[in-house]
């Protein structure tokens, strides 16, 4: 046994009896006062989010400026640019799209229901634990596991929309330190994973400005640097809707 399994194994039975005390709603109410508390989620109706995002493998390495916005009524648009070259993806609530002018498609194109999913889940500003019974989600609490040499509080949800994601929070500050999302798109089934760090205060709600992503199991070859964060900015309703093709 090395040391950090080692280490690992004392902490993980030093914290099991108060692990399997703790419910599920326990969890989830220390993550949301954590993040700064309801009544200042709730309060964010708009976030505007822009800084850079970095795609590396396979020997390259590129970094693109980065835009999102979000909106209540479940309204998300992110872009990445670069050499005056803009990706869109949006979602409006109801339908989502894209358009990909580095893979040569520069008129927009609306998304399949399975990858419309994706975005929608990004557009609920206050998360899925936040009234999870209300929005249909399940959620179970499956102890702890090892997050790079941390003991992570896990919990499974089972989201109405078909999808699970496990969302493993810090021991000590209960805030998300990964979020794995296993999807079925096109009938193939696929888990990305996502870790996220460096949280910063945005009008009282904890946001983290360092997201790493990728496939589960491989190198997470995008990383995503917020730069700057504005909530409850005026957005127009219409940057989210799917613009007529040129």
């Amino acid at each position: 046994m090395t040391i950090r399994h080692g280490l690992f194994a004392l902490l993980a039975a030093l914290a099991a009896g108060s692990a399997q005390a703790i419910s599920v709603d326990e969890l989830v109410a220390k993550n949301i006062e954590a993040r700064g508390g309801l009544a200042k989620i709730q309060a964010i109706q708009s976030l505007r989010l822009t800084g850079r995002t970095q795609f590396s493998g396979g020997g390259f390495s590129v970094e693109l400026g980065f835009l999102q916005l979000q909106k209540r009524g479940d309204k998300f648009r992110a872009e990445n640019s670069l050499q005056g070259l803009t990706a869109v993806s949006a979602y409006d609530g109801k339908d989502a799209w894209q358009i990909q002018p580095f893979q040569g498609r520069k008129d927009p194109e609306k998304l399949s229901a399975d990858q419309a999913k994706s975005f929608a889940q990004q557009a609920d500003i206050d998360g899925p634990l936040v009234d999870w019974r209300g929005k249909g989600h399940k959620v179970e609490y499956l102890g702890l596991e090892d997050v790079d040499g941390t003991p992570a509080h896990k919990l499974k949800v089972a989201r109405a929309d078909g999808d699970t994601q496990f969302i493993y929070l810090d021991p000590d500050y209960f805030l998300e330190i990964r979020v794995s999302t296993i999807s079925v798109v096109r009938g193939v089934e696929n888990e990305q994973e996502n870790d996220l760090g460096n949280y910063e205060a945005v009008n009282g709600v904890f946001v983290p400005f360092s997201i790493e992503s990728g496939p589960k199991g491989q190198p997470k070859g995008q990383k995503l640097t917020i730069e700057k964060a504005e909530a409850n900015v005026e957005i127009d309703d219409a940057v989210f809707s799917l613009p007529a093709a040129k």
